[in-house]
């Protein structure tokens, strides 16, 4: 265990995996699924979801790991034998292909911080358009995602408390921050109240399959489940720290900055005018306009310092991304850090190569026959996140009821939190990890998969 490295503490290791769970999925992701699928509407399911679901599935991903003291691959076999290791594999896989298409719209966020403070994308009469024509610019992408995954790769290389927690500790704070501010500023804007209605009213007309399925899809890829994520961050938790308290700041945390990214993106879509099912523009789309009507010098400031927070937020999810298959290979390989790092470094980014030029740039990556004709980037995001993600927690819970015991998990969240024994939520959770989450996930992970690949009106039929 000291030779893998730990957390220097329990904030270290909230910090961290709070990282890997906030980032472009709370900014970027959640504002853009909510507009599209209701608002409201969208926001209840995903809470609900999250404490029902994804609160458990947490639990046992991060007590199998601190469990096996290693990554999910070598966890798993450990528990559970060899057979089992490849449900590690299965996440670190998702976790790699996540991590190629995130990197992409993370190099988005970083040029959009170069164009808003250095360029002049806040005098452009069209942010609609420039939008377009920005992700159709292949070299501007490639050098931009280039750079943030030589970022990405350089704090991972530098280990667990020097790299991953030194960055998740500032960066963290800082995200709160300015999302605060900025709140506070767009709710003062003419007809926000609209866009607060939209946001936190519900219409229950407006729940069907899709809300559902999409705010669980939204979930797991927000916190980080089923990929091996937590199971590898879990690895470096020390014995003594609380992982049931842990989970739930984490997850509250997490929920907090998706909350809190509706709660400033909608006031502002409807200031505008715009439409809150602009899709995954919309955060790209509605904020140079509120930047721009700061001023030229504070709109340059607070819109470069924003953008440059999600650069943040998305650093924090990509160093958890490359922790994964690093930590493989560290563990089962015996590799050096620093060349495994440098070199999954590089082949990810190569696989992220059709997502970047399938927003236009080479029509056969931006229409593809065999999916509707969705984008690479589409195929990449859905299959690997919405569809592979809730499946892999399944699969996690089937291996702790069927090969590990849930009473073995219970034993190792014991560590820690004494009071956990025989209490009300041991039981609640017991159930969950039992009944719950298998049957729930299980369903929705098959009606997911015919959804994506035949469309939703075969459901209907």
């Amino acid at each position: 265990m000291a030779n893998r490295g730990n957390f220097s503490g329990r904030l270290g290791f909230i910090m961290a995996a709070a990282g890997s769970a906030v980032g472009l999925g709370n900014i970027w992701k959640f504002p853009y699924e909510a507009g599209q699928n209701g608002g409201a509407a969208f926001l209840l399911i995903y809470i609900l979801l999250t404490f029902l679901l994804c609160y458990p599935i947490m639990l046992g991903e991060i007590a199998i790991g601190r469990k096996a003291a290693s990554d999910a691959y070598g966890s798993y076999k450990q528990l559970g034998g060899k057979n089992w290791g490849y449900l590690g594999l299965y996440g670190i896989l998702c976790g790699i292909m996540i991590l190629s298409f995130y990197n992409v719209v993370a190099g988005w966020a970083f040029g959009y911080f170069l164009e808003i403070s250095f360029g002049n994308l806040l005098d452009h009469p069209n942010y609609g358009t420039f939008f377009s024509e920005y992700v159709i610019d292949f070299w501007d992408n490639l050098i931009f995602s280039a750079c943030f995954m030589a970022i990405t790769a350089f704090i991972v290389l530098k280990g667990v408390q020097k790299g991953i927690e030194a960055a998740s500790k500032i960066m963290m704070p800082a995200l709160f921050s300015i999302l605060i501010l900025l709140i506070i500023y767009s709710l003062t804007l003419p007809n926000a109240s609209a866009g607060i209605s939209f946001y936190l009213l519900p219409d229950f007309s407006k729940i069907n399959f899709q809300t559902v399925y999409s705010a669980l899809g939204q979930a797991f890829f927000s916190l980080s489940l089923g990929m091996g994520a937590l199971i590898t961050y879990g690895s470096y938790v020390n014995k003594n720290q609380n992982i049931l308290s842990s989970a739930a700041t984490i997850t509250v945390m997490d929920m907090s900055v998706a909350f809190l990214s509706g709660l400033l993106i909608f006031p502002l879509v409807f200031s505008q005018g715009q439409s809150p099912a602009e899709g995954p523009a919309l955060v790209f789309v509605v904020l140079p306009g509120i930047f721009n009507s700061m001023g030229p010098i504070f709109g340059r400031v607070i819109g470069g310092g924003f953008f440059l927070l999600l650069c943040f937020a998305a650093l924090t999810s990509t160093i958890s991304l490359l922790e994964v298959p690093v930590a493989y290979f560290v563990d089962q390989k015996k590799w050096s850090r620093k060349s495994t790092t440098w070199l999954l470094a590089g082949i990810i980014f190569i696989l992220g190569l059709p997502s970047m030029l399938s927003q236009g740039a080479v029509k056969m990556f931006s229409s593809l026959p065999f999916y509707q004709g969705r984008s690479a980037l589409d195929f990449v995001s859905e299959v690997f996140s919405d569809i592979s993600l809730p499946l892999g927690g399944c699969l996690m819970t089937i291996f702790i009821v069927r090969r590990w015991g849930t009473h073995n998990m219970s034993e190792e969240l014991y560590q820690g939190n004494e009071t956990y024994k025989n209490s009300l939520l041991e039981k609640y959770i017991n159930f969950s990890i039992r009944y719950i989450c298998p049957v729930i996930l299980g369903i929705f992970s098959i009606l997911i998969i015919i959804d994506k690949f035949y469309g939703v009106d075969k459901l209907m039929n």
